[in-house]
């Protein structure tokens, strides 16, 4: 299956029900995967004008491609193209508990791809995430079914898809990595894997259930970005893992910030430390992916 870099659809919209939409895809066209299809009528391009706060973005002239992907082995994820300055480089977005459709993360790998980045953002639980309507109690025996093994091939396969089609489309094959909670536990022992084939850097934002075992066998920086108010990833356990990294890895602690509070934040004061972690973060991802790359 091949695909035009521009797809005309048709789909229902608000006041017209056959209104045409434009999909745009990558201007560098990156083929599918063998034996993959991409399932265009759930993809839809919108126009927005990007801004570094959460709450205050103007959803008037958005530009993004996003598409449901359909990897091999069933794994699903979106792509997020990057807006403008195309700096052909990309990063491999892990979402939390709530998975790649969460509008949090999908609004945030958004703004990541307004810097510049093609982002990739996959299903880690294979359309089964947390659901805020979920009982608590049942929250053990739905993790204990997704195991970390399967969880860590898929982001293995997803970084791989990455780079083959970067080299393909004569882009940058270097990747940076970004995640938050779940997510961000699960970079350190994607990293101790990769051993730099993959990953020129990392990002953890607050993430849970680090095993720092693996942090000596990582060779490439990560930036960690927390609160001091957060009991699921403890301060010093950053630091340690800081220390056990080395090679320019690097801690930002918020005061009395709790879990969450990058890209979930739930108050003014919240979005505006949210607003500086992301600056941190533009900064760390363009020292060491853009200059690098």
């Amino acid at each position: 299956m091949s695909l035009a870099s521009t797809l005309s659809i048709s789909v229902p919209t608000q006041g017209n029900t056959n209104q045409l939409l434009l999909l745009s895809l990558p201007e560098q066209n990156f083929p599918p995967l063998q034996n993959a299809y991409f399932d265009c009528n759930t993809s839809v391009v919108i126009q927005r004008r990007c801004s570094f706060s959460h709450r205050k973005c103007s959803y008037l002239t958005k530009k993004a491609t996003k598409f449901k992907e359909f990897l091999a082995s069933n794994i699903r994820a979106s792509l997020f193209k990057a807006v403008k300055n195309n700096n052909k480089t990309g990063v491999l977005l892990l979402s939390d508990v709530y998975g790649f459709e969460d509008s949090a993360t999908r609004d945030f790998a958004y703004r990541v791809a307004c810097n510049g980045y093609n982002v990739l953002v996959p299903d880690l639980f294979r359309g089964d995430p947390w659901s805020k309507h979920r009982p608590k109690d049942d929250y053990e025996n739905r993790r204990a079914k997704q195991s970390l093994e399967r969880v860590s091939k898929d982001i293995n396969l997803s970084a791989k898809w990455m780079v083959d089609e970067f080299i393909a489309a004569k882009m940058s094959k270097k990747l940076g990595i970004v995640g938050f909670c779940f997510g961000g536990g699960r970079i350190l022992e994607t990293l101790s894997q990769d051993q730099g084939s993959y990953f020129g850097i990392g990002a953890c934002f607050y993430g849970t259930r680090i095993n720092p075992s693996v942090a000596e066998s990582i060779n490439v920086p990560v930036l960690f970005i927390s609160g001091d108010n957060d009991p699921l990833c403890p301060v010093d356990l950053l630091h340690d893992l800081e220390k056990n990294i080395g090679k320019g890895s690097k801690v930002v602690v918020f005061e009395g910030r709790g879990h969450g509070f990058v890209h979930r934040p739930e108050s003014q004061e919240e979005d505006e430390d949210a607003d500086a972690a992301f600056s941190i973060l533009r900064n760390w991802l363009h020292d060491g992916l853009a200059v690098k790359k």
